[in-house]
């Protein structure tokens, strides 16, 4: 009999519940691990926070879901992992022993690290949906005094899809409430330019996403090192290529909303061999930790090594697809390990994003993610937003009924195929 444990019931750590109950023999065990007994589907996010969409459409009770699959669901959050005693101890003063361990936490939001950053500071967020709560709120403030409006990311960040995406929902709300006019936007990133999204790259999403900004008069500034935030401004140093300060920006600010750098959560920062410098879980080809190899990784928290030098900071993002690709490997492998066998699945590591921006989008595939890849493209139109609200559906419904399918990729095709995705040069073979 084993006792698996999975840390982090995001979208990673609840997909992994559901796709490892099958690989459990008769008397082995499963637990999961979070901060409270809710799901939330976080691509919604930026929905929310111009009030498109409600924490009640995007948020799920696991408590019964995963009572019915079985699984034992401790709401209590991790105080501190010791992979040494096959150890987690939770903030309730309790422990909980292990013999197989998912670390699926997702990030650490590092606001700290820029003066003024951050809710509780001067800056919005839409990482979580307590905070893209808290960003409608500043957002119906800010409409009834509308000025300048900074949207972007910090240095090191490495999610920028929904930067992009928040910037042009923003547009397309403002436009809707016939405010556009008066509201100065600019888009300020760590990326070496437009369209980089840590990935250098997919498709020509340079030249797709520098033309929605033009086309919608977004001003920005790359290779862009945030300082310091104040209540009405933001403070930005531009750098050249050999990461040199060109100009020292002063914007003023109505309303910012910047996405953080991520780093490891608390559980798991500073063990040594088991995470690196900012806390990311290091892993090998099958999503173990070469240290301590019956505890493995998926999702956000795994430390990727960046694409290249860049003058400023850039992460490499994990998207949706490259998550459920992780996620798929790993309940493998550790059903291989439970019956005596070697792991051997490997994650594709592909991605297919959808980015909404509220009267179309850009969508992008990447195989493999990183480059070099042999398959990369991109493209835009109406149908990426009806793609997205129909994928937003479908994972929904796959979360509250628990079903565990797998082969991420397929299904995403599905939801392009309902959007009635026809005219690109994309094989779905």
């Amino acid at each position: 009999m084993a006792d698996v444990v999975v840390l982090g019931a995001g979208l990673g750590g609840t997909l992994m519940a559901y796709e490892l109950v099958p690989q459990l023999r008769d008397g082995d065990t499963l637990t999961l691990i979070n901060d409270g007994k809710h799901y939330h589907f976080v691509p919604s996010n930026p929905w929310v926070a111009v009030g498109w969409r409600e924490r009640k459409h995007l948020e799920i009770d696991l408590e019964d879901i995963m009572r019915r699959k079985g699984v034992r669901l401790l709401p209590q959050g991790a105080e501190r992992v010791f992979p040494k005693e096959n150890r987690i101890a939770l903030r309730d003063g309790s422990s909980v022993q292990y013999d197989y361990l998912v670390i699926a936490t997702g990030p650490d939001l590092a606001f700290d690290e820029i003066p003024g950053f951050g809710p509780e500071a001067h800056t919005q967020s839409i990482c979580h949906i307590d905070h893209a709560e808290q960003a409608w709120q500043g957002f119906q403030e800010f409409c009834k005094n509308p000025g300048p409006i900074i949207i972007g990311a910090a240095p090191g960040a490495s999610c920028f899809g929904p930067a992009y995406e928040f910037a042009y929902i923003v547009d397309r709300e403002l436009s809707r409430r016939k405010m556009r006019d008066r509201v100065p936007m600019t888009f300020v990133t760590p990326e070496p330019y437009i369209g980089h999204l840590g990935l250098d790259g997919v498709g020509d999403t340079k030249g797709l996403m520098e033309s929605e900004f033009r086309e919608r008069h977004i001003k920005w500034i790359t290779n862009a090192r945030v300082t310091a935030v104040g209540e009405h401004s933001v403070t930005v140093e531009e750098v050249d290529e050999d990461g040199k300060l060109r100009k020292t920006h002063e914007l003023p600010s109505g309303y910012t909303m910047l996405l953080p750098a991520f780093r490891g959560v608390a559980a798991v920062r500073g063990i040594d061999g088991l995470s690196n410098p900012r806390g990311m879980i290091i892993v090998d080809q099958h999503q173990a930790n070469p240290t301590f190899q019956n505890v493995f990784a998926i999702g956000v928290c795994v430390a990727i090594p960046p694409t290249g030098p860049t003058p400023v900071p850039v992460g490499v993002p994990k998207t949706g697809f490259m998550i459920e690709s992780m996620v798929t490997a790993t309940a493998h492998n550790i059903g291989a390990l439970l019956r005596g066998q070697a792991p051997r699945e490997q994650a594709t590591w592909n991605a297919v994003c959808l980015a909404d921006f509220g009267n179309g989008g850009v969508a992008f595939v990447a195989q493999p993610q990183i480059p070099p890849r042999n398959f990369n493209w991109s493209g835009r139109g109406t149908w990426v937003h009806f793609a997205k609200v129909a994928f937003e559906k479908y994972f929904l419904h796959k979360v509250r009924t628990g079903n565990a399918e797998t082969m991420a990729e397929k299904v995403m095709l599905r939801v392009l195929n309902v959007a009635k995705l026809k005219e690109t040069k994309f094989d779905p073979v």
